[in-house]
């Protein structure tokens, strides 16, 4: 039987280990042609490495199927341009885009270094955006394409020291949105996926507290290879009909979440002052606030 991604080609960033190797696996298995983008670097970004991307390819054409490294930064628009170009002067095509391609720097708001935002915000957003925009004019003129990128809890949700990476992953959900309406009259799809899966970014996670211990080992009965077929499933054509979502993929478990609407509303003809929004709106909306919560809060129960 044929594979859901037969005869395709995927780009994958930050194949080289954890969730983007198993979906890089995972794509080729299903039959498409992948470039392994990994440009190598330890959990908080430093250092490169040819290796994991390397090895990854290795691990492809074993199995029978095809695959190239790309060690670039996607931080690089020229770099990013590249991989759209190598997968097509490699392979004649290109139908997905895995935007996975990250790493951590986790630090206390009021203790973060300007170094610390700018790059996690360069890698997780700009990152992103650039590899979307490079693939982007493909897309439109074969009248196909499908992107898939990484968002997190920690920006849909909350958590604790993770300012840069919250805001950045919930950039891309902005994204996201941003290039399923803009692309959608081209046939070209874009959706989120938020993983919860142990990896070596998790685990710089701080584990000072009880609650931060429990919550580490409940991640760790997660693993990387249950993230790739939510993943696979959107960037092929079985998906064709799915566009501007956002899901989570949690061991066993597959949740479409959801996306901010109004849920309650008051009017006064004569208008609005400080005090009348203190005595009738907060009343009326107190209910309905949101607690302040972290991730590990919501999904409170073990992975099934």
């Amino acid at each position: 039987m044929k594979g859901c991604l037969e005869n395709q080609v995927v780009l994958v960033t930050g194949a080289g280990r954890g969730i983007g190797r198993e979906i890089a696996l995972l794509a080729a298995r299903e039959g498409a042609a992948v470039v392994v983008n990994d440009l190598g670097v330890d959990p908080e970004g430093g250092g490169t490495s040819a290796g994991p991307a390397a090895d990854v390819v290795a691990e492809i054409q074993a199995f029978g199927g095809n695959a190239v490294a790309n060690t670039d930064s996607i931080t690089d628009p020229i770099a990013a341009e590249g991989m759209v170009r190598q997968a097509i002067d490699t392979f004649g095509r290109l139908d997905a885009v895995v935007n996975n391609a990250g790493f951590l720097r986790d630090s206390i708001f009021h203790k973060m270094s300007h170094d610390d935002w700018r790059s996690v915000q360069e890698v997780h957003l700009t990152g992103y955006w650039n590899v979307s925009r490079a693939a982007a004019t493909h897309f439109r003129e074969e009248n196909r394409g499908s992107f898939v990128h990484f968002t997190s809890t920690s920006g849909l949700i909350g958590n604790f020291g993770q300012a840069n990476y919250a805001s950045a992953k919930l950039g891309v959900v902005g994204l996201s949105k941003s290039i399923a309406l803009d692309m959608h009259r081209y046939n070209v799809r874009s959706n989120c996926v938020s993983p919860f899966a142990w990896s070596r970014l998790i685990g710089t996670i701080p584990t000072e507290t009880p609650e931060e211990k429990q919550r580490v080992e409940r991640v760790k009965t997660m693993t990387a290879a249950k993230i790739a077929p939510l993943t696979v499933f959107l960037a092929s054509d079985l998906a064709s009909e799915v566009t501007g979502q956002i899901f989570g993929s949690r061991k066993n478990e597959i949740f479409l979440f959801s996306q901010p609407r109004p849920i309650r509303s008051v009017q006064r003809n004569e208008g609005w002052t400080p005090q009348t929004l203190a005595d009738h709106m907060l009343p009326a909306f107190k209910n309905d606030l949101y607690a302040l919560q972290r991730s590990g809060d919501v999904f409170c129960w073990d992975p099934v």
